[in-house]
């Protein structure tokens, strides 16, 4: 059995949170899986799906059947030890012809039994019980040795990462000439594709070739290039780098393969060439990452990235709550949440720890916090400094006060892990992850670790992007969204003005996020924001 393709999740015509919780269902956004492989050209798919609409109380709850081409399925694991009383209803799948696999049919035993699997295409008929892979198996190898991949996507890109700085403006070349902008007929007929970005950073040499910077960078770039939202990835290099894209594949336990292409300009024979081989490769891709459609999916697979900049004396009593409470209804629903800034939660770390389900998970948290004190004394500076001149401007003077409001962001659930930078995040549930405060390079962190979807609190009217994850903005105050309406998402400041509740704009955060991983776009997005925000974090000596 082969590998899953990533599915892209949407809405669609499912309930609303409010009837879903009511009704004790999970909130749903609509996924994109990919058609049958028979397809092969970009415009031989539906196009996708427009932004989601809001199902009427008279539509089917979320746990009834849903029927689509290929046959039926059971939302996300199965039915597990609590079947639905509609199971029957769920259409048979309908067989398709795969190609044999040299290791999956072989002979092999099994309760003693010895079975000789066919080893030539020919009508066969059978009725019995069948072993299939679902969320929990995420990770672990299939029968033909492929990794099982369970995650789901919110968006659809190709992308273009550089292993050194060397190589960005090749790997910016190649991106470029996929530019719906300036070149629209290059993906005109995939409608299905968001974009093919270039995410290039400042380092990748004059650094060491072991320790804790390179180990950061290669997580870094390991984490984008095997990221959901990305269907195939470019990886390009000059060749002589410090950080070798062989090491890097070996050091990330990463092959090539149809959905990843590594080269380097000195081995392709300089710049153009790399570039017409880049864009070559890209254009391999297109019909497949092209053949998807979303799907409904269960809110449970979205991770959120938790995001504030340019704070203000508003942050922690309107949007950085609230962002909370939409973080709490989401845990209750199974997704995931991430935490981070480390700089920006020293003084109110005890609010995180306190809630740790064990005692090294919190254990971790505070050694985190004794690392950040050595760093930065090592660097001259220190932890109890960090609000910015513009934090300042908009009424907050230390760093306990920044610090108070940013933990709010964390809603009130139990904190389930905590990781480095760009770890994979494998816990559901509210986690940490450590990172610096300065926000692009958090949030590479974040996205990096497995977030589809950032949310970023701003007071002072922060404008930012991430490119593959979409990033909803919502502004603390009214007078800023009145002035910066089109960089922002959402307007918390109505809770200043005293119009809506914490509560009623948590849930308001949330019905938007749903719709956001349903692929209706952000401000951001629609401005172009997201390539440039890549910045990976650079810890240690520049050689």
């Amino acid at each position: 059995m082969g590998k899953e393709k990533i599915k892209i999740g949407k809405i669609g015509d499912r309930p609303r949170f409010h009837e879903s919780r009511n009704r004790g269902l999970s909130p749903i956004f609509l996924v994109l899986c990919l058609l049958p492989a028979f397809l092969t050209g970009c415009g031989s798919v539906a196009t996708r799906q427009d932004a989601p609409v809001a199902a009427d109380k008279a539509q089917k709850p979320a746990s009834a059947a849903v029927t689509r081409k290929g046959g039926g399925y059971y939302l996300d694991d199965g039915p597990g030890d609590n079947p639905p009383a509609n199971i029957d209803a769920i259409p048979d799948a309908v067989p398709k012809a795969e190609p044999l696999h040299r290791f999956a049919n072989r002979p092999y035993t099994v309760l003693g039994r010895t079975y000789t699997p066919a080893t030539g295409l020919k009508p066969y008929r059978e009725t019995g019980v069948a072993s299939w892979y679902g969320r929990r198996y995420h990770g672990q190898k299939t029968s033909t040795g492929e990794v099982y991949d369970g995650r789901v996507a919110t968006r659809n890109y190709i992308g273009i990462l550089s292993s050194v700085n060397c190589s960005a403006t090749a790997a910016r070349a190649i991106a470029d000439h996929f530019s719906r902008q300036t070149n629209p007929a290059a993906l005109a007929a995939c409608p299905n594709i968001d974009g093919v970005v270039a995410l290039t950073h400042g380092t990748g040499c004059g650094m060491a070739s072991e320790g804790l910077g390179i180990q950061i960078l290669e997580r870094t770039l390991a984490g984008y290039a095997t990221h959901a939202n990305f269907w195939g990835v470019l990886v390009v290099g000059l060749g002589c780098e410090a950080n070798q894209i062989n090491a890097w594949l070996a050091h990330s336990s990463l092959r090539e393969g149809e959905t990843l292409k590594v080269f380097n300009i000195q081995d392709t024979g300089g710049t153009r060439k790399t570039v017409q081989k880049g864009i070559a490769l890209v254009e391999a891709m297109l019909p497949q990452a092209n053949a998807v459609e979303r799907e409904p999916c269960s809110a449970s697979h979205i991770t959120i990235g938790l995001q504030c900049g340019g704070s203000d004396g508003y942050s922690g009593i309107s949007a950085n709550p609230a962002l909370g409470a939409a973080v709490d209804i989401l845990v209750a629903h199974g997704g995931t949440a991430i935490l981070s800034e480390t700089p920006e939660i020293y003084g109110a770390e005890h609010l995180l720890t306190r809630r740790a389900v064990r005692r090294e998970v919190g254990e971790k948290l505070i050694a985190r916090i004794h690392w950040w004190e050595q760093y930065t004394k090592a660097n001259d500076g220190e932890m109890n400094n960090n609000p910015s001149p513009g934090n300042k401007a908009g009424g907050l003077t230390t760093i306990l006060e920044k610090s108070l409001g940013a933990v709010a962001k964390g809603g009130t659930s139990n904190l389930q892990a905590v990781y480095e930078y760009a770890q994979p995040v494998t816990e559901h549930g509210f986690v940490y992850m450590d990172t610096p405060g300065y926000d692009p390079v958090s949030a590479t962190g974040q996205v990096a670790g497995g977030a589809n979807v950032i949310c970023f609190t701003t007071g002072r009217g922060s404008a930012y992007g991430c490119a593959p994850s979409p990033s909803l903005k919502l502004a603390t105050n009214s007078a800023l969204w009145q002035r910066q309406e089109e960089d922002m998402d959402i307007n918390c400041g109505e809770i200043i003005d005293g119009r809506v509740s914490i509560r009623d704009m948590g849930e308001r955060i949330f019905r938007q996020v749903l719709a956001t991983a349903s692929g209706e776009p952000t401000k951001s997005e629609q401005h172009g924001y997201g390539q440039n925000e890549f910045v990976p974090w650079q810890v240690g000596a520049v050689m």
